[in-house]
Protein backbone atom coordinates (compact mmCIF):
# COMPACT_ATOMS: atom_id res chain seq x y z
CA UNK A 1 0.00 0.00 0.00
CA UNK A 2 1.25 3.23 -0.90
CA UNK A 3 2.51 5.53 1.98
CA UNK A 4 4.61 8.62 3.06
CA UNK A 5 8.45 9.03 1.66
CA UNK A 6 11.12 8.60 4.38
CA UNK A 7 9.38 6.20 6.67
CA UNK A 8 11.75 5.71 9.77
CA UNK A 9 11.97 2.38 11.35
CA UNK A 10 10.14 2.47 15.00
CA UNK A 11 8.21 5.65 14.28
CA UNK A 12 7.26 5.25 11.13
CA UNK A 13 6.17 7.91 9.56
CA UNK A 14 5.58 10.67 12.86
CA UNK A 15 8.09 13.15 11.36
CA UNK A 16 6.31 14.06 8.05
CA UNK A 17 2.93 14.41 10.02
CA UNK A 18 1.15 18.06 11.28
CA UNK A 19 0.49 18.08 14.57
CA UNK A 20 -0.44 21.27 14.43
CA UNK A 21 -2.70 20.69 11.40
CA UNK A 22 -3.04 16.62 10.66
CA UNK A 23 -5.89 16.57 8.46
CA UNK A 24 -4.50 18.95 6.01
CA UNK A 25 -1.67 17.20 5.83
CA UNK A 26 -3.55 13.99 5.35
CA UNK A 27 -4.84 15.66 2.63
CA UNK A 28 -1.75 16.50 1.16
CA UNK A 29 -0.98 12.96 1.29
CA UNK A 30 -4.11 11.74 -0.49
CA UNK A 31 -3.13 13.83 -3.16
CA UNK A 32 0.37 12.87 -3.28
CA UNK A 33 -0.48 9.29 -3.44
CA UNK A 34 -3.64 8.66 -4.19
CA UNK A 35 -7.49 7.55 -3.14
CA UNK A 36 -6.12 4.89 -0.48
CA UNK A 37 -2.78 5.06 1.61
CA UNK A 38 -1.06 3.91 4.75
CA UNK A 39 0.75 5.77 7.80
CA UNK A 40 2.92 4.11 10.49
CA UNK A 41 2.70 5.88 13.81
CA UNK A 42 5.07 4.60 16.21
CA UNK A 43 4.16 1.09 15.26
CA UNK A 44 0.71 1.65 14.91
CA UNK A 45 -0.58 1.30 11.56
CA UNK A 46 -3.73 3.69 9.89
CA UNK A 47 -5.25 3.40 6.08
CA UNK A 48 -6.52 6.24 4.90
CA UNK A 49 -9.16 6.81 2.89
CA UNK A 50 -9.34 10.30 0.89
CA UNK A 51 -11.17 9.12 -2.26
CA UNK A 52 -15.05 8.27 -3.63
CA UNK A 53 -14.75 4.68 -4.59
CA UNK A 54 -12.51 3.43 -1.39
CA UNK A 55 -14.98 5.56 0.49
CA UNK A 56 -18.26 3.84 -0.55
CA UNK A 57 -16.90 0.63 0.19
CA UNK A 58 -15.73 2.26 3.85
CA UNK A 59 -19.01 3.49 4.35
CA UNK A 60 -20.90 -0.25 3.87
CA UNK A 61 -22.01 -0.77 7.34
CA UNK A 62 -21.95 -4.64 7.37
CA UNK A 63 -18.13 -4.57 6.64
CA UNK A 64 -17.22 -1.54 8.75
CA UNK A 65 -17.88 0.31 11.75
CA UNK A 66 -16.87 3.29 13.96
CA UNK A 67 -13.34 3.35 15.28
CA UNK A 68 -12.79 4.74 18.48
CA UNK A 69 -9.26 5.34 18.68
CA UNK A 70 -6.59 8.58 19.08
CA UNK A 71 -7.57 11.43 18.93
CA UNK A 72 -10.88 10.78 19.77
CA UNK A 73 -10.84 7.79 22.55
CA UNK A 74 -7.87 10.95 24.24
CA UNK A 75 -11.23 12.82 24.63
CA UNK A 76 -12.52 10.11 27.12
CA UNK A 77 -10.96 11.53 29.64
CA UNK A 78 -13.11 14.52 29.56
CA UNK A 79 -16.52 13.00 27.63
CA UNK A 80 -16.23 9.19 29.02
CA UNK A 81 -18.86 7.06 27.35
CA UNK A 82 -20.74 10.22 25.74
CA UNK A 83 -22.51 9.37 22.56
CA UNK A 84 -19.81 10.41 20.31
CA UNK A 85 -16.46 8.84 22.47
CA UNK A 86 -18.40 5.19 23.25
CA UNK A 87 -17.25 2.13 22.42
CA UNK A 88 -19.69 0.24 20.21
CA UNK A 89 -20.14 -2.31 23.01
CA UNK A 90 -20.58 0.13 25.50
CA UNK A 91 -24.22 -0.24 26.51
CA UNK A 92 -24.21 3.25 27.94
CA UNK A 93 -24.61 4.39 23.86
CA UNK A 94 -27.37 2.44 22.92
CA UNK A 95 -29.07 3.55 26.37
CA UNK A 96 -28.27 7.59 25.72
CA UNK A 97 -29.02 7.83 22.74
CA UNK A 98 -32.42 5.40 22.88
CA UNK A 99 -33.54 7.98 25.37
CA UNK A 100 -32.23 11.47 23.56
CA UNK A 101 -33.57 10.27 20.02
CA UNK A 102 -36.97 11.78 20.87
CA UNK A 103 -35.37 14.95 21.54
CA UNK A 104 -34.33 15.66 17.86
CA UNK A 105 -37.71 14.98 16.62
CA UNK A 106 -39.97 17.92 14.62
CA UNK A 107 -41.80 18.44 17.39
CA UNK A 108 -38.97 19.01 19.97
CA UNK A 109 -37.03 20.99 17.57
CA UNK A 110 -40.09 23.27 17.30
CA UNK A 111 -39.77 23.64 20.77
CA UNK A 112 -35.92 24.54 20.71
CA UNK A 113 -36.74 27.49 18.51
CA UNK A 114 -37.46 30.35 20.42
CA UNK A 115 -34.50 30.12 22.36
CA UNK A 116 -32.66 29.58 19.20
CA UNK A 117 -33.89 33.30 18.02
CA UNK A 118 -32.92 35.01 21.47
CA UNK A 119 -29.61 34.11 21.13
CA UNK A 120 -29.05 35.27 17.40
CA UNK A 121 -30.69 38.37 18.56
CA UNK A 122 -28.50 38.94 21.31
CA UNK A 123 -25.50 37.96 18.83
CA UNK A 124 -27.12 41.24 16.45
CA UNK A 125 -27.21 43.24 19.44
CA UNK A 126 -23.92 42.76 20.28
CA UNK A 127 -22.48 43.63 17.34
CA UNK A 128 -24.57 46.36 16.77
CA UNK A 129 -22.94 47.76 20.16
CA UNK A 130 -19.49 47.22 18.29
CA UNK A 131 -19.88 47.74 14.70
CA UNK A 132 -18.50 51.42 15.79
CA UNK A 133 -14.70 49.14 15.80
CA UNK A 134 -15.49 48.37 12.64
CA UNK A 135 -14.63 44.56 12.40
CA UNK A 136 -15.84 42.10 14.98
CA UNK A 137 -13.93 37.96 15.68
CA UNK A 138 -16.25 36.03 13.88
CA UNK A 139 -14.60 32.70 15.47
CA UNK A 140 -15.17 34.10 18.93
CA UNK A 141 -18.08 35.21 18.21
CA UNK A 142 -19.63 32.32 16.62
CA UNK A 143 -18.85 30.08 19.61
CA UNK A 144 -20.19 32.60 22.23
CA UNK A 145 -23.58 31.97 19.98
CA UNK A 146 -23.72 28.57 19.71
CA UNK A 147 -22.68 27.88 23.61
CA UNK A 148 -25.45 29.57 24.31
CA UNK A 149 -27.75 28.20 22.11
CA UNK A 150 -26.49 24.61 23.56
CA UNK A 151 -26.52 25.66 26.77
CA UNK A 152 -29.81 27.19 27.18
CA UNK A 153 -31.87 24.47 24.56
CA UNK A 154 -30.23 21.65 25.86
CA UNK A 155 -29.92 22.01 29.81
CA UNK A 156 -31.33 25.52 30.66
CA UNK A 157 -28.50 27.21 31.64
CA UNK A 158 -26.81 30.63 30.20
CA UNK A 159 -23.17 30.65 29.71
CA UNK A 160 -23.51 34.75 29.73
CA UNK A 161 -21.55 34.48 26.63
CA UNK A 162 -22.30 38.20 25.21
CA UNK A 163 -21.71 39.42 29.08
CA UNK A 164 -17.92 39.47 28.89
CA UNK A 165 -15.08 39.29 26.17
CA UNK A 166 -13.88 36.05 28.35
CA UNK A 167 -15.65 33.22 28.71
CA UNK A 168 -13.72 30.65 31.25
CA UNK A 169 -15.37 27.51 29.75
CA UNK A 170 -14.96 28.33 26.16
CA UNK A 171 -11.04 28.84 26.88
CA UNK A 172 -10.55 25.55 28.87
CA UNK A 173 -12.73 23.78 26.00
CA UNK A 174 -10.66 25.21 23.11
CA UNK A 175 -7.39 24.25 24.96
CA UNK A 176 -8.58 20.68 25.65
CA UNK A 177 -9.63 19.84 21.92
CA UNK A 178 -6.41 21.33 20.60
CA UNK A 179 -4.23 19.19 23.51
CA UNK A 180 -5.98 16.09 22.22
CA UNK A 181 -5.78 17.00 18.55
CA UNK A 182 -1.96 17.72 18.69
CA UNK A 183 -1.02 15.16 21.33
CA UNK A 184 -2.44 12.25 19.10
CA UNK A 185 0.19 11.52 16.92
CA UNK A 186 3.16 13.00 18.84
CA UNK A 187 5.88 11.01 20.99
CA UNK A 188 5.77 11.11 24.85
CA UNK A 189 9.11 12.28 25.46
CA UNK A 190 8.82 15.39 23.07
CA UNK A 191 5.44 16.27 24.86
CA UNK A 192 7.50 16.23 28.16
CA UNK A 193 9.95 18.09 27.15
CA UNK A 194 8.33 20.60 24.07
CA UNK A 195 4.58 20.62 26.10
CA UNK A 196 5.15 20.44 29.49
CA UNK A 197 3.10 23.69 29.69
CA UNK A 198 -0.14 22.53 28.24
CA UNK A 199 0.14 19.09 30.10
CA UNK A 200 -0.25 20.30 33.26
CA UNK A 201 -2.99 22.86 31.97
CA UNK A 202 -4.86 20.05 30.05
CA UNK A 203 -6.29 18.24 33.90
CA UNK A 204 -7.41 21.73 35.07
CA UNK A 205 -9.45 22.38 31.63
CA UNK A 206 -10.75 19.45 32.21
CA UNK A 207 -11.93 19.70 36.01
CA UNK A 208 -13.14 23.26 35.28
CA UNK A 209 -15.94 21.90 32.77
CA UNK A 210 -16.80 18.88 34.51
CA UNK A 211 -17.27 20.96 37.71
CA UNK A 212 -19.61 23.70 35.00
CA UNK A 213 -21.61 20.29 34.32
CA UNK A 214 -22.12 19.12 37.21
CA UNK A 215 -23.10 22.25 38.39
CA UNK A 216 -25.95 22.80 36.44
CA UNK A 217 -27.14 19.03 36.52
CA UNK A 218 -27.15 19.89 40.51
CA UNK A 219 -29.09 23.00 39.94
CA UNK A 220 -31.46 20.96 38.01
CA UNK A 221 -32.07 18.39 40.75
CA UNK A 222 -32.42 20.57 43.47
CA UNK A 223 -35.33 22.65 41.94
CA UNK A 224 -32.82 26.04 41.44
CA UNK A 225 -33.34 25.80 37.83
CA UNK A 226 -36.83 25.10 36.68
CA UNK A 227 -37.83 22.19 35.00
CA UNK A 228 -37.82 22.14 31.28
CA UNK A 229 -38.56 19.97 28.29
CA UNK A 230 -35.04 19.61 27.21
CA UNK A 231 -32.00 17.11 26.82
CA UNK A 232 -31.31 17.04 30.98
CA UNK A 233 -34.51 16.38 31.52
CA UNK A 234 -35.45 13.68 29.25
CA UNK A 235 -32.35 12.19 30.75
CA UNK A 236 -33.19 13.12 33.93
CA UNK A 237 -36.58 11.52 33.98
CA UNK A 238 -36.94 8.91 30.63
CA UNK A 239 -35.58 5.67 31.12
CA UNK A 240 -34.49 3.56 28.12
CA UNK A 241 -37.26 1.99 26.65
CA UNK A 242 -35.59 -1.59 25.76
CA UNK A 243 -33.72 -1.67 29.52
CA UNK A 244 -36.03 0.42 31.95
CA UNK A 245 -33.65 2.15 33.20
CA UNK A 246 -32.40 5.85 33.95
CA UNK A 247 -29.45 7.19 32.67
CA UNK A 248 -26.58 7.29 35.40
CA UNK A 249 -25.47 10.77 36.77
CA UNK A 250 -22.08 10.19 35.01
CA UNK A 251 -23.65 8.95 32.26
CA UNK A 252 -25.55 12.14 31.67
CA UNK A 253 -22.37 14.19 32.83
CA UNK A 254 -20.79 12.49 29.60
CA UNK A 255 -23.35 13.53 27.31
CA UNK A 256 -23.78 16.60 28.28
CA UNK A 257 -20.64 17.42 27.76
CA UNK A 258 -20.84 15.84 24.92
CA UNK A 259 -23.05 18.16 23.60
CA UNK A 260 -21.32 21.46 24.54
CA UNK A 261 -18.49 20.22 22.88
CA UNK A 262 -20.01 18.83 19.42
CA UNK A 263 -22.91 20.57 19.79
CA UNK A 264 -21.18 24.33 20.28
CA UNK A 265 -17.54 23.78 18.21
CA UNK A 266 -18.77 22.40 15.47
CA UNK A 267 -21.56 24.36 14.18
CA UNK A 268 -19.42 27.27 15.56
CA UNK A 269 -16.82 26.56 12.65
CA UNK A 270 -19.46 25.89 9.92
CA UNK A 271 -20.83 29.23 10.74
CA UNK A 272 -17.47 31.11 10.74
CA UNK A 273 -16.68 29.47 7.04
CA UNK A 274 -20.13 30.55 5.65
CA UNK A 275 -19.73 34.34 6.69
CA UNK A 276 -16.08 33.94 5.33
CA UNK A 277 -17.10 32.93 2.22
CA UNK A 278 -20.31 34.86 1.43
CA UNK A 279 -18.00 37.71 2.82
CA UNK A 280 -16.27 37.02 -0.76
CA UNK A 281 -19.13 36.49 -2.99
CA UNK A 282 -21.45 39.60 -2.31
CA UNK A 283 -23.79 38.60 -5.49
CA UNK A 284 -24.85 35.35 -3.14
CA UNK A 285 -25.62 37.89 -0.35
CA UNK A 286 -27.45 39.68 -2.80
CA UNK A 287 -29.41 36.21 -3.59
CA UNK A 288 -29.89 34.98 0.24
CA UNK A 289 -31.70 38.36 0.82
CA UNK A 290 -33.67 38.05 -1.64
CA UNK A 291 -35.15 34.48 -0.78
CA UNK A 292 -35.04 35.89 2.84
CA UNK A 293 -36.88 38.95 2.52
CA UNK A 294 -39.52 36.54 0.31
CA UNK A 295 -39.83 33.91 3.50
CA UNK A 296 -39.46 36.00 6.18
CA UNK A 297 -40.64 39.59 5.10
CA UNK A 298 -38.79 42.30 6.44
CA UNK A 299 -36.30 43.16 9.38
CA UNK A 300 -38.02 42.98 12.69
CA UNK A 301 -40.48 40.32 10.97
CA UNK A 302 -40.54 37.32 14.14
CA UNK A 303 -38.73 34.44 12.48
CA UNK A 304 -41.17 30.87 12.55
CA UNK A 305 -40.53 27.86 13.25
CA UNK A 306 -41.85 26.75 9.57
CA UNK A 307 -40.03 29.41 7.63
CA UNK A 308 -36.22 28.35 8.22
CA UNK A 309 -36.96 25.21 5.86
CA UNK A 310 -37.93 27.46 3.11
CA UNK A 311 -34.76 29.34 3.05
CA UNK A 312 -33.87 26.94 0.26
CA UNK A 313 -30.65 28.83 -0.86
CA UNK A 314 -29.35 30.08 2.60
CA UNK A 315 -29.26 26.27 3.22
CA UNK A 316 -27.37 24.97 0.46
CA UNK A 317 -24.69 27.84 1.32
CA UNK A 318 -24.59 25.97 4.97
CA UNK A 319 -24.44 22.89 2.68
CA UNK A 320 -21.70 23.93 -0.09
CA UNK A 321 -19.74 25.07 3.16
CA UNK A 322 -20.31 21.69 4.93
CA UNK A 323 -18.37 20.09 1.49
CA UNK A 324 -15.18 22.13 1.68
CA UNK A 325 -15.06 22.60 5.51
CA UNK A 326 -16.85 19.59 7.61
CA UNK A 327 -16.87 20.46 10.84
CA UNK A 328 -15.26 16.76 11.73
CA UNK A 329 -12.86 16.55 8.67
CA UNK A 330 -12.38 13.03 9.53
CA UNK A 331 -13.35 10.20 10.74
CA UNK A 332 -12.12 6.22 12.07
CA UNK A 333 -13.83 3.06 10.75
CA UNK A 334 -12.62 -0.56 11.47
CA UNK A 335 -12.70 -3.41 9.75
CA UNK A 336 -15.80 -5.82 11.04
CA UNK A 337 -13.80 -8.88 9.82
CA UNK A 338 -10.58 -9.41 7.63
CA UNK A 339 -11.59 -8.11 3.98
CA UNK A 340 -10.35 -6.04 1.16
CA UNK A 341 -10.31 -2.16 0.66
CA UNK A 342 -9.71 -0.84 -2.64
CA UNK A 343 -7.80 -4.39 -3.90
CA UNK A 344 -5.79 -4.48 -0.94
CA UNK A 345 -5.91 -7.05 2.25
CA UNK A 346 -7.32 -5.62 5.57
CA UNK A 347 -7.06 -7.12 8.61
CA UNK A 348 -10.02 -7.72 11.49
CA UNK A 349 -10.32 -4.57 13.51
CA UNK A 350 -7.64 -2.53 11.41
CA UNK A 351 -8.12 1.10 11.45
CA UNK A 352 -9.37 3.34 8.60
CA UNK A 353 -9.38 7.11 8.84
CA UNK A 354 -11.43 8.24 6.36
CA UNK A 355 -10.46 12.03 5.33
CA UNK A 356 -13.39 14.23 4.01
CA UNK A 357 -11.56 17.17 3.51
CA UNK A 358 -10.39 15.12 0.46
CA UNK A 359 -13.48 12.68 -0.30
CA UNK A 360 -15.62 16.44 -0.43
CA UNK A 361 -12.80 17.68 -2.82
CA UNK A 362 -12.50 15.21 -5.30
CA UNK A 363 -12.78 15.92 -8.98
CA UNK A 364 -14.50 12.86 -10.00
CA UNK A 365 -17.15 13.79 -7.55
CA UNK A 366 -17.52 17.51 -7.16
CA UNK A 367 -15.46 18.02 -10.67
CA UNK A 368 -12.77 20.06 -11.93
CA UNK A 369 -13.79 23.07 -10.09
CA UNK A 370 -14.56 21.03 -6.47
CA UNK A 371 -12.33 23.46 -4.68
CA UNK A 372 -14.70 26.83 -5.72
CA UNK A 373 -17.94 27.75 -3.37
CA UNK A 374 -20.85 27.18 -5.46
CA UNK A 375 -24.04 26.32 -2.71
CA UNK A 376 -25.76 25.74 -6.42
CA UNK A 377 -23.80 22.12 -6.22
CA UNK A 378 -26.92 21.20 -4.05
CA UNK A 379 -29.48 22.27 -6.03
CA UNK A 380 -32.11 19.02 -5.92
CA UNK A 381 -30.90 17.53 -9.56
CA UNK A 382 -27.08 17.76 -8.82
CA UNK A 383 -28.13 15.84 -5.52
CA UNK A 384 -29.43 13.52 -7.06
CA UNK A 385 -26.63 13.05 -10.16
CA UNK A 386 -24.41 12.36 -6.97
CA UNK A 387 -23.26 9.48 -5.72
CA UNK A 388 -24.39 9.32 -1.89
CA UNK A 389 -21.42 8.66 -0.25
CA UNK A 390 -19.88 11.72 -1.80
CA UNK A 391 -20.90 14.00 0.98
CA UNK A 392 -20.85 12.83 4.88
CA UNK A 393 -20.60 15.69 6.49
CA UNK A 394 -22.54 14.09 9.78
CA UNK A 395 -20.73 11.08 9.35
CA UNK A 396 -22.04 7.32 8.57
CA UNK A 397 -24.46 4.70 9.92
CA UNK A 398 -25.73 4.14 13.33
CA UNK A 399 -23.11 6.39 15.09
CA UNK A 400 -23.64 9.21 13.00
CA UNK A 401 -24.26 12.91 14.58
CA UNK A 402 -27.71 13.02 16.22
CA UNK A 403 -27.78 16.61 16.28
CA UNK A 404 -27.87 16.96 12.53
CA UNK A 405 -31.65 18.69 12.26
CA UNK A 406 -30.44 21.18 15.49
CA UNK A 407 -27.06 22.46 14.18
CA UNK A 408 -28.66 22.95 10.38
CA UNK A 409 -31.68 24.63 11.60
CA UNK A 410 -29.37 26.78 14.13
CA UNK A 411 -27.14 27.58 11.45
CA UNK A 412 -29.74 28.64 8.89
CA UNK A 413 -31.54 30.91 11.37
CA UNK A 414 -28.60 32.79 12.12
CA UNK A 415 -26.92 33.43 8.54
CA UNK A 416 -30.72 34.70 7.72
CA UNK A 417 -30.58 36.86 10.86
CA UNK A 418 -27.23 38.17 10.06
CA UNK A 419 -27.76 39.27 6.64
CA UNK A 420 -30.90 40.86 7.31
CA UNK A 421 -29.17 42.89 9.94
CA UNK A 422 -26.08 43.90 8.95
CA UNK A 423 -23.85 44.57 5.72
CA UNK A 424 -20.21 42.11 6.17
CA UNK A 425 -17.13 42.72 3.65
CA UNK A 426 -13.62 40.72 4.23
CA UNK A 427 -10.73 42.44 5.77
CA UNK A 428 -8.63 43.65 3.21
CA UNK A 429 -5.40 41.20 2.97
CA UNK A 430 -7.16 38.30 4.55
CA UNK A 431 -5.65 35.15 3.82
CA UNK A 432 -8.25 31.87 4.97
CA UNK A 433 -5.51 29.37 7.35
CA UNK A 434 -7.51 26.53 8.98
CA UNK A 435 -6.92 25.85 12.39
CA UNK A 436 -7.69 21.77 13.67
CA UNK A 437 -9.50 21.67 17.31
CA UNK A 438 -10.56 18.28 16.17
CA UNK A 439 -13.21 20.35 14.32
CA UNK A 440 -11.89 22.99 11.97
CA UNK A 441 -12.29 26.61 12.24
CA UNK A 442 -11.17 29.78 10.27
CA UNK A 443 -7.89 31.25 12.34
CA UNK A 444 -8.07 35.21 13.22
CA UNK A 445 -10.88 35.57 10.70
CA UNK A 446 -12.07 39.48 11.26
CA UNK A 447 -15.02 40.76 8.83
CA UNK A 448 -15.80 44.49 8.35
CA UNK A 449 -19.37 44.85 9.99
CA UNK A 450 -22.20 48.15 8.93
CA UNK A 451 -25.76 47.62 10.58
CA UNK A 452 -27.95 48.04 7.71
CA UNK A 453 -30.01 50.98 7.67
Amino acid sequence: MPHPAWRLPLIGDVLRLDPQRPVQREVQFVRELGDVLEISIIGRKVVVVGGGDAAAEVFDESRFAKAVVPPVSNLRELAGDGLFTAFNSEPAWAQAHNVLMPAFSQASMRSYHDAMVECVDQLCDYWTDRAERGTVDVSSDMNRLTLEVIGRTGFGHSFDSFASDRNPFVESMTRALSFVSQTANDLPVIREILGWKALRQNPKDIALMKRTVDDVITARRSGQSPRQDDLLQRMLENPDPDTGELLSDQSIRNQVLTFLIAGHETTAGLLSFALHYLSLNPDMIERARAEIDEVIGAEGAPVRFEQIAKLRYVRRIIDETLRLWPSGPAFFRKTREATTLAGYPIGKSETILVVLLALHRDPKLWGDNAEDFDPDRFLPAAVRARPAHAYKPFGVGARACIGRQFALHEAVLTLAQILTRFDIAPVPGYELSVAELLTVRPENLRLQIRPRP
